[in-house]
């Protein structure tokens, strides 16, 4: 398990308004807790030792929040200034990050555990010597508010492939992988999405994908909440 995250906090979280103009999306709360929460918990669990959480987004509440964590360890990526995207983002913590492969994850990425731990599959599926970067996919039939055409197409040896235009994938992207900061070590760009680094991973044929066991709950939008929750409580059952 790479020792290092990238929280992915500092979105405005636009298709969570209104409830994201006053609470930052991360700060949301899914099963009585913040979704932020439960992504550094899963992080902690599975012996990640430091999660670097950009801000800009109502950053003060996000700081406060994280202040009092011991594991994983904190440390704030500070885009008050300018919010850069998940690309420019990773670009600016590489300093921290350094040079060994890292875990990316989104906040509003929640998932139920199947028999064994999502991230410590992904962990033993990683060879860095074919991949430049593995994602955690879910099954986009079985997932909680997907409202798309799915992301990725999968190859028996576990290969990912864009979804091509006008047709259907079955698999989507969790927010969750392992990715190489090699990727990212010559950009001069200041702000840059991430999805165009993946999927120039794939046209090379080093984009791999891990599927998720167990179901993904993505909640992006403030009517996503209520079957998310739902999916919570009936798995606790």
């Amino acid at each position: 398990m790479p020792d290092i995250a990238m929280v992915f906090a500092a979105g405005l979280g636009t298709r969570m308004r209104p409830l994201s103009d006053a609470t930052p999306k991360p700060m949301i709360r899914i099963g009585g807790r913040p979704m932020l929460d439960h992504m550094l918990d899963r992080l902690a669990q599975a012996g990640v030792g430091t999660a670097i959480v950009n801000v800009h987004h109502l950053p003060e509440q996000i700081e406060r929040h994280v202040a009092a964590r011991t594991s994983p360890r904190i440390v704030i990526s500070d885009e008050r200034a300018k919010l850069l995207d998940q690309g420019g983002g990773i670009a600016k913590a590489l300093p921290l990050i350094g040079d060994k492969p890292f875990v990316i994850a989104n906040t509003d990425a929640l998932w139920i555990e199947g028999p064994a731990s999502n991230l410590a599959r992904l962990a033993q599926a990683w060879d860095a010597d074919r991949m430049d970067a593995l994602l955690l996919v879910a099954a986009s039939s079985t997932s909680i508010g997907v409202d798309w055409s799915g992301d990725f197409l999968m190859d028996a040896d576990g290969r990912l492939r864009k979804r091509p235009e006008r047709e259907v994938a079955p698999f989507v992207y969790t927010g969750v992988g392992i990715i190489k900061p090699q990727l990212f070590a010559h950009e001069t760009r200041e702000v840059f999405r991430l999805a165009p680094i993946l999927f120039e991973a794939a046209g090379k044929g080093r984009l791999f994908g891990v599927r998720l066991d167990g179901q993904w709950l993505h909640v992006g939008a403030p009517e996503a909440i209520a079957e998310a929750e739902l999916a919570l409580a009936r798995s606790a059952l």
